[in-house]
């Protein structure tokens, strides 16, 4: 996605947050996000924090299909507006 296309969805839409279901297996979130988003082994365990903290975010496009490819790793993940999700009254 071209980054004018994202910052497009971003205001007309709104971020979209990626909601993890505890608990959760640290080395299958890991691998996952390393795959998926390219990232290196430091900027995962960043981005695995911010996973957990509920602080992920992004279009709706990315946040749900990281939510996928969570699911289709046995990790229960959705894609949420804000304040909606597991245990957020969503």
């Amino acid at each position: 996605m071209s980054e004018g296309l994202r910052e497009r969805l971003l205001i007309e839409h709104g971020p979209v947050t990626l909601r993890i279901g505890l608990p959760v297996n640290n080395t299958v979130l890991l691998r996952v996000l390393r795959t998926e988003l390219g990232l290196s082994l430091v900027e995962i365990k960043s981005a695995r924090e911010r996973v957990l903290a509920g602080g992920y975010s992004g279009t709706l496009p990315e946040i749900e299909h990281l939510a996928r490819r969570l699911r289709a790793a046995g990790i229960d993940a959705t894609a949420s507006r804000a304040g909606n999700g597991p245990g957020r009254g969503g």
